[in-house]
């Protein structure tokens, strides 16, 4: 069974940083690189989903991986 700082780490805050934060960054107004600020966010945050469950999986469920 995941741990708590797991699961918070891989689920919970990517889930706010996309799903909760959407309607607060979706009204931000700045372009980077030609783009909407919302967009380059969601792009972002696709990478440090991907960096969260790494990190998961290095501190928490390396040790029970056979080498």
């Amino acid at each position: 069974m995941p741990s708590k700082s797991s699961f918070v780490i891989g689920l919970v805050i990517p889930m706010v940083m996309i799903d909760l934060l959407f309607p607060v960054i979706d009204k931000v107004r700045i372009e980077v690189a030609g783009l909407p600020f919302f967009m380059v966010w969601i792009f972002a945050w696709f990478l440090l989903t991907s960096g969260c469950l790494g990190l998961c999986w290095v501190m928490f469920d390396r040790r029970h991986h056979p080498e």
